[in-house]
């Protein structure tokens, strides 16, 4: 007793601490909630099988929530989604889109390729003869006059004013053909004389062409001596091009009076077949073989390129090597005609309802939305540049071609496609890689923006009148001739927006 009072305080409070705690560890293992004492109600087998539910449900919900977790990161990385919360991510200036850049993960479609041209045109073998017209071997053309009544008076019109019935007629193909191709008497696009016998002599044809002063010539460059004694370099011009080319750029005459801008001789066409400048630019776009009746090959290039490879690389790469006739690229972002169409009228290309009417007319025609199981590439195409020989069936294509474009609206891209489809196969061309397109030329900017009434129509009611000045006068007149069906019930194909650009 003595010996325990004489001991420190805190050794004493220490044991009394250490005889309670026994206490309690005796209480917990009696049955408290940690008791390492198993209790006899306890079922081991029930035991094993609720911790094994409780872990399949816990990794069940841990894998559901990754998976969820990885569908949405596809859907933002892949801008995919069709919720709006996440294709909001997807903006150009989105966080993600810019994430994605800086570390080069997003897929971005080549602009510019390698083209595999041969390496020396001084070695390029030109084939002898020309390739057999075997589908159609007789081609004429409808040159007599063919005029119009506005009401008031009659008068000639350059693509003629073909009927349903003539139009339907034409694509049936037969070995002789006779055909509306434009340059009808008095229609306008007239050549000078002296022109029309300087272009007889050009079998090889660089052509390309300028209307209402948007551009200026541009020199190409990379021509090898050979091209340049081989092949004809035209700039076709309007008059007012003209006039703005001269104030601008300097031109050169020779001794019998043709005029050269370096490379290009102009080729001025009087009397401007339509209102619209658009239009008269297809003229020497698709009938070439009829402004050059004598060249057998021509390579078409728009006005506002600079061409940058060899004209004689182009033809052995695109039509000789493959034993092709026609080649041109394909568009960059929209294989079909709908969605071509929908990007025009977001554009303001042309006027709404009747970029509507005109495809309404091929939807009814039979013409389908492009899709994997057709035999083109694709049904629209990046039009300018157009690589072609001069066979019978090709010149009959442009006829064609032209055609729908003197019909219906001067979006060429979109007409394509619906006269490669009404010849069912027929005509064959090659549509080379758009990375290759780009690699053709340097693109130089218009010198000012086209500008049109009729491309800011939205309702045909701008329309109403005979005399409504928002009608082109000379082309288009398949919008207005009434169309032998009914198209009420014509709902078009949805357009999907394939991309943001187009």
């Amino acid at each position: 007793m003595d010996t325990e009072l004489q001991r420190p305080l805190s050794f004493r409070l220490n044991r009394r601490g250490d005889r309670s705690n026994q206490r309690s560890c005796a209480e917990d293992d009696g049955g408290g909630l940690f008791s390492s004492v198993r209790l006899p109600q306890d079922n081991p087998m029930k035991t094993v099988w609720k911790q094994g539910f409780f872990r399949l449900v816990l990794v069940a919900a841990i894998l559901w929530m990754l998976l969820i977790l990885i569908v949405l990161l596809f859907h933002v990385l892949s801008c995919q989604s069709l919720l709006s919360s996440f294709s909001a991510i997807c903006k150009k200036e989105g966080k993600v889109i810019i994430s994605k850049d800086s570390l080069g993960l997003t897929p971005k479609a080549e602009h510019r390729c390698p083209i595999p041209v041969a390496d020396d045109p001084d070695k390029i073998v030109i084939p002898e003869g020309k390739t057999p017209n075997v589908i159609v071997k007789d081609l004429i053309y409808i040159e007599e006059e063919s005029l119009v009544n506005n009401g008031s008076h009659s008068f000639p019109v350059f693509g003629g004013n073909q009927n349903w019935q003539q139009r339907e007629k034409s694509f049936k193909l037969k070995p002789s053909m006779k055909v509306p191709c434009g340059f009808l008497r008095n229609g306008g696009a007239d050549m000078n004389p002296l022109d029309i016998e300087y272009v007889k002599k050009c079998r090889f044809v660089v052509a390309s062409g300028i209307f209402d002063g948007y551009d200026v010539p541009h020199q190409p460059s990379n021509i090898s001596a050979r091209s340049k004694k081989l092949f004809c370099f035209f700039m076709v011009v309007d008059e007012v091009s003209l006039k703005f080319i001269k104030k601008n750029v300097t031109i050169r005459k020779d001794r019998d009076k043709g005029m050269w801008v370096g490379i290009w001789r102009l080729i001025p066409l009087k009397h401007p077949p339509y209102d619209e400048p658009r239009r008269n630019g297809k003229v020497p776009k698709i009938l070439t073989h009829r402004l050059f009746p004598e060249a057998q090959y021509s390579i078409w290039i728009d006005g506002k390129m600079e061409l940058i490879v060899d004209p004689l690389l182009m033809l052995e790469r695109y039509l000789w090597r493959d034993k092709h006739t026609y080649a041109i690229a394909q568009h960059k972002h929209h294989r079909s005609i709908y969605e071509e169409a929908d990007a025009n009228k977001r554009r303001k290309r042309y006027a709404r309802p009747l970029i509507d009417l005109q495809m309404k007319i091929y939807y009814y025609e039979g013409m389908e939305p492009w899709s994997s199981k057709k035999n083109t590439i694709s049904d629209v195409p990046e039009g300018a540049i157009i690589i072609r020989e001069h066979t019978a069936l090709n010149n009959l294509f442009n006829c064609l071609w032209f055609n729908e474009v003197n019909l219906f609206t001067p979006r060429d891209q979109l007409s394509f496609g619906y006269v490669v489809y009404r010849l069912r196969g027929l005509f064959k061309f090659f549509m080379f890689r758009n990375c290759e397109y780009y690699s053709l030329f340097v693109l130089h900017p218009h010198t000012r923006e086209h500008s049109s009434k009729v491309e800011w129509v939205k309702n045909l009611s701008e329309f109403k009148g005979s005399g409504s000045s928002m009608k082109e006068s000379r082309g288009g007149f398949g919008l207005w001739t009434p169309y032998p069906k009914n198209l009420d019930s014509v709902t078009l194909p949805p357009a999907v927006r394939t991309s943001k650009a187009g």
